[in-house]
C-alpha cells in the first residue's frame, strides 16, 4: 500500500530551483536511504515529506489524500521529522521530555522514557540535565528520544547519527531498525554509504535536485 506519494514536486527558493520534478511512491513499512551529495536537496526533499515546506509545484499525498486537506497538528502526529542540527528548548532535558506529553494532555509515561534512555546507552539521571551541558552526540539522541516517545506512522531522519561514536551509531540504527520492523515507515538521509545499505529496503539518490537513482535492496 501506498503510505506517501509525491507527484511532479519542484520547489524553488529565491529564484533557485532546489527540487525538480520529482515523482516517488513510499509504500507503509518501507525503509529508504537516502543519499547523494551536499546540496542535492536531501534535507529539502525531507521537510516536504514533513510539511515543514509547500512544494512550489505538484502535490503531496498520506494515505492518498492530499497534504493541504489534513491540518498541520494531525501530520505531524503521524510524520515525525529529526533534523540534523538537534534542537532543545527550555532548561532541562525533561522540560524537553515532557513537552509531547503536554502537548496531548497526557500524563509523561516515565516507563516509555526510561526504556529509550536504555536502548540508546543514557542514563536516566540524564532528565535533570541542563540542555547546555550535553554534547553534540548527546543531544541527538535526546531529539532522537523525545521524536519517538509516541511512535509515528513515517520517521523521516536526516544524518541523526552525524555526530555519534561508532557504538552509539549501532545503538540508534538498531533501534530505527526496530521500529521499521514493528512497522513505522523510515526515510533515512545518511553520507555513509555502508549504513545506507545495511538495513534499508530502497535506495534513492539524488543529485542536483533530481532523483538519480532509485534501487531496490531486498
Amino acid at each position: 500500500m501506498t503510505l506517501l506519494e509525491l507527484q511532479n514536486v519542484s520547489y524553488q527558493s529565491k529564484n533557485k530551483e532546489i527540487l525538480k520534478n520529482i515523482s516517488l511512491q513510499i509504500d507503509r513499512g518501507d525503509y529508504l536511504s537516502i543519499v547523494g551529495p551536499s546540496g542535492s536537496g536531501k534535507s529539502t526533499f525531507l521537510k516536504l515529506c514533513a510539511h515543514l515546506l509547500s512544494p512550489t509545484e505538484g502535490e503531496i499525498f498520506f494515505k492518498g489524500k492530499d497534504f493541504r486537506e489534513y491540518s498541520p497538528l494531525e501530520l505531524r502526529r503521524k510524520i515525525a521529522y529529526c533534523a540534523q542540527t538537534p534542537c532543545l528548548f527550555g532548561d532541562t532535558v525533561a522540560d524537553n521530555l515532557s513537552f509531547p506529553y503536554l502537548i496531548r494532555k497526557q500524563k509523561v509515561d516515565l516507563a516509555r522514557v526510561e526504556a529509550l534512555f536504555s536502548s540508546l546507552n543514557l542514563n536516566f539521571e540524564f532528565m535533570k540535565k541542563d540542555v547546555q551541558s550535553l554534547s553534540g552526540g548527546e543531544k541527538q539522541r535526546i531529539v532522537l528520544i523525545r521524536t519517538l516517545l509516541f511512535k509515528p506512522e513515517i520517521l523521516l531522519l536526516d544524518e541523526v547519527s552525524s555526530a555519534l561514536d561508532v557504538t552509539n551509531t549501532l545503538l540508534v540504527e538498531k533501534v530505527i531498525s526496530s521500529l521499521n520492523q514493528t512497522g513505522t515507515t523510515v526515510l533515512w538521509i545518511t553520507h555513509d554509504l555502508e549504513q545506507s545499505r545495511k538495513y534499508a529496503h530502497k535506495l534513492l539518490t539524488l543529485d542536483n535536485g533530481k532523483i538519480k537513482a532509485e534501487e531496490v535492496l531486498r
